[in-house]
């Protein structure tokens, strides 16, 4: 049986965000197998095109997302507030905060580079 003291309960509010660009920041929850985002973005931002071997799903609560999947020439999806949008692993990918946007990314394993800050292609001015 599970021990029961490995339990965690989080509250999104009284976590501190990071703060990654003017534009960008994020809370994070982590377990051994998956990771947890609240990931907020102001209108215009952009994340670069990047890929990484985490499957991703990302579920829009607030605003719109656009994403280019597979190269920055491919035909944009829109994701707006109830979407989910599944990344399979080490797939390219770049998004456009169409809106003030709110989005849920689950990461599967967890996002070392987002855990030990390596992440510099989030952190542009």
């Amino acid at each position: 049986m599970e021990n029961p003291q490995s339990v965690t309960k989080y509250t999104w509010d009284d976590m501190p965000k990071e703060q990654l660009s003017d534009q960008l920041s994020r809370r994070l929850i982590t377990g051994d197998k998956m990771m947890l985002a609240h990931v907020y973005l102001k209108k215009g931002c952009i994340v670069p095109l990047h890929q990484h071997h985490n499957e991703q799903i990302t579920y829009i609560l607030e605003g719109a997302l656009r994403f280019w999947i597979g190269s920055e020439d491919a035909e944009p999806i829109v994701v707006g507030v109830g979407e989910v949008l599944h990344i399979p692993s080490n797939v390219w990918h770049k998004a456009e905060a169409i809106e003030d946007t709110l989005d849920v990314d689950i990461f599967s394993p967890p996002r070392q580079d987002w855990l030990d800050k390596s992440d510099d292609y989030l952190r542009l001015k």
